[in-house]
């Protein structure tokens, strides 16, 4: 497939609008060649081995990535994968996103539960990968085999493949891969190729340099953001200040007076301008005069919320988890007991590229929608439900995402739903750009959910735990069963072996939607855990590594907690007014421990210096692309703790905005980081979330030892 799909009269795509308002306009060409590299299929004259890999005609070997790229690497990660089956040079090797399909391009960590789902999400992306992109891999390596073989007429056994180049040492003979691509398609693929021994591994587990990183550095890359179309509307939507209101009536005379406006129009996330440009369409948005409907809104504050939590936890919740008799070990006189209650903050999640989706009708009836999306097989169907279309007349084109944290991750595809209803109001008939300003990103929902969680615990006479009552008020992300996953994950499944253990949730429902935000429930159960057990062995006088060495029962949970001591030096003597924190947290089936150095600040904020972390994620197909996730998890994180919140004031209205007030963390504030990588021959697990959850209580329990202060409200840093 090519441009040429398109109708010329909307074929010219330019490049790209800045973070707000700011224009850079890039050579037609360019955005052009963007344009063709982002349609499914990726380049024309390329000879399909199967669904993952083509091979061109120059031996250029092009990889259909079946999931978001967003920065995380995963286009490398698979790129690697099929490079090391197939024997092929990295040179030879570039990456497209594959089309849209749920079955063909079916995230495997769902279809276990006979769920077809393309998806990008829970740090799935190279562990339920793996074996299969060895495999497209490896097939498309036996049918070069065979195609080759049948020309020469020799024996495939006798084939050779080394970094793109097949050969046949006996006649002397040589070929690339383009020279048996048109033959090697016509081939039989076979049913069960044979995978390479780890002991044979060229390519997986070396530093190979990302693909995507040369265009990302030079700004060739080309994000939805930057896409523009002949004859295209910006449309923005304003939208309530409280989360459940809805449009009563509106005034638009000042808007339409606005040279270059060319609709307004009410849809039902509010009043939408459609403009010629983007700055137009924000000028009119503000001069719209909107009554809004607050019978169904959430208009209390964050304080009010937080006090109707606490009413929660006197009423009986729903059991997820239950052992021994906790009720009974809290009431022994023979025991101490400590208990803790920590309120988690709604948190957005900020990415750099705001929500964004170009529509582009076609002459034939046909659409084309493009976006990042983390399922896009969901808002595909989201958007032909919403416009009346067949989903075989939408072709949804994932495009380079810049960021997203979970935000893109949306059940029944609400983001896309909405988005649709703007380019259908509009007619249908010409392309629209439907985004979100920073602003509008910032206020408008789908957070991490706010959460309450009290502890209580008991500990007997030899100073181990043995009693843990643990009780989370929040909203579910999901709808379904009484006793959601994402809520109680990593309290439900308590690393350290405690014989009476209940865990409770208690779900709320509020107008505010909620979302899946980067390492989903672990965020707010982690740290919950990590503190609470910290204070207990302090109570109990024991070390805050060998303490938890003593209760752990995962043996790589121990191996990544004395790797990060070890790292750390942990019971070295610190500079005065300087403390360490340790945590230990298994998300998405990977093992981190961290250790943080934390000291006070002048204005007695917390200051860190320096975090090491361990981590064991299995096998590692690129260990500086497990490092950089571990990193970037830890300064998502760190930032986070320190400085996250969405507050909601009296009446409901979103207090935060921008970056001015919903505070990320600053380079300056940005710890020395040491990541060290436990050797594994467990099959690969996740890294992009699970460096997140760690960091967060590592330095609210150095925090608390330096202070003397428990941390009872996040963020540590109040505004």
């Amino acid at each position: 497939m090519s441009v040429q799909d398109l109708p010329s009269s909307r074929r010219t795509f330019l490049g790209g609008v800045g973070l707000v308002i700011g224009f850079a306009v890039m050579p037609k060409g360019m955005a052009r060649a963007a344009l063709l590299d982002a349609l499914p299929g990726g380049p024309a004259g390329h000879s399909s081995m199967n669904s993952f890999v083509k091979v061109g005609p120059d031996s250029t070997i092009t990889i259909l990535s079946k999931h978001l790229e967003w920065g995380q690497g995963i286009h490398s990660g698979l790129a690697a994968l099929v490079a090391e089956e197939l024997d092929a040079d990295w040179s030879q090797i570039r990456v497209v996103h594959s089309p849209i399909d749920d079955k063909v391009y079916a995230n495997l960590i769902l279809v276990s539960r006979n769920i077809f789902l393309q998806g990008t999400f829970g740090s799935s992306g190279i562990a339920n990968s793996y074996e299969q992109y060895r495999k497209a891999g490896a097939t498309a390596r036996a049918m070069l085999v065979a195609a080759a073989a049948q020309e020469w007429s020799v024996p495939a056994a006798e084939i050779t493949v080394s970094k793109g180049v097949i050969g046949h040492s006996a006649s002397g003979r040589k070929g690339d891969f383009g020279a048996f691509a048109e033959r090697a398609a016509k081939q039989t693929p076979p049913a069960d190729p044979v995978l390479k021994d780890a002991r044979n591994f060229r390519l997986i587990g070396r530093e190979l340099p990302r693909l995507d990183i040369p265009d990302k550095t030079t700004g060739k890359a080309v994000f939805t953001l930057d896409l523009e179309a002949e004859n295209m509307v910006v449309a923005l939507v304003k939208h309530p200040d409280q989360f459940g209101a809805s449009v009563r009536s509106f005034d638009d005379s000042e808007a339409r007076k606005v040279p270059g406006v060319v609709d307004v129009k009410a849809v039902s996330t509010g009043v939408a301008v459609y403009a010629t440009d983007t700055y137009t369409a924000i000028k009119a948005r503000d001069l719209l005069k909107v009554e809004w409907n607050l019978s169904k809104a959430e208009t209390r504050s964050s304080q009010q919320l937080a006090a109707a939590y606490a009413e929660k936890l006197g009423e009986a919740g729903i059991v997820a988890v239950k052992t021994g008799d906790v009720d009974r070990v809290l009431a022994d006189k023979s025991v101490r007991t400590h208990e803790s209650r920590i309120l988690f903050p709604f948190l957005a999640h900020a990415p750099m590229e705001p929500m964004d989706e170009l529509f582009v009708p076609r002459d034939d009836g046909r659409l084309d929608i493009f976006c990042g999306s983390q399922m896009p097989g969901v808002d595909l169907k989201a958007a032909a439900k919403v416009l009346g279309l067949d989903p075989s007349k939408i072709r949804l084109n994932a495009q380079l995402t810049g960021g997203g944290f979970g935000r893109r991750t949306t059940f029944g595809g609400p983001g896309m739903s909405h988005a649709a209803e703007v380019f259908k109001a509009a007619g249908g008939n010409r392309p629209v750009k439907h985004f979100h300003t920073r602003e509008d990103d910032i206020r408008g929902g789908f957070y991490r959910p706010m959460f309450l969680h009290n502890l209580r615990g008991a500990i007997d006479s030899k100073g181990m735990i043995v009693g843990w009552d643990h009780a989370i008020v929040g909203q579910r992300l999901t709808p379904g069963e009484d006793v959601e996953h994402f809520m109680v994950e990593g309290a439900d499944d308590l690393p350290y072996a405690i014989p009476n253990l209940r865990v409770k949730a208690h779900n709320v429902v509020l107008a505010v939607p909620p979302m899946f935000w980067r390492s989903v429930g672990h965020t707010h159960t982690g740290f919950a855990v990590e503190t609470f057990v910290d204070e207990m062995l302090q109570m109990a006088g024991k070390d805050a590594v060998q303490g938890r060495l003593a209760h752990l029962a995962d043996e790589r949970d121990k191996g990544v907690l004395r790797r990060a001591a070890e790292m750390a030096n942990w019971g070295k003597r610190l500079p005065e007014g300087h403390q360490m924190g340790v945590a230990v947290v298994k998300s998405f089936g990977t093992h981190v421990a961290e250790v943080a150095q934390v000291s006070r600040n002048s204005d007695g904020t917390p200051r860190v210096h320096k975090v090491w972390c361990a981590v064991d994620c299995g096998v590692v197909v690129n260990p500086n692309s497990v490092r950089a996730q571990m990193e970037g998890g830890i300064a998502f994180g760190l930032g986070a703790v320190l400085f996250g919140e969405i507050a909601l004031a009296d009446g409901g209205s979103v207090l935060q905005s921008n970056f001015n007030d919903y505070r990320v963390l600053r380079i300056n504030e940005m710890p020395e980081v040491e990541v060290s990588i436990v050797n594994s021959g467990e099959k690969p697990t996740g890294a992009g979330e699970p460096g997140v959850p760690p960091v967060g209580p590592a330095v609210a329990n150095a925090w608390r030892k330096l202070t003397g202060k428990h941390v009872q409200r996040l963020p540590i840093v109040e505004a």
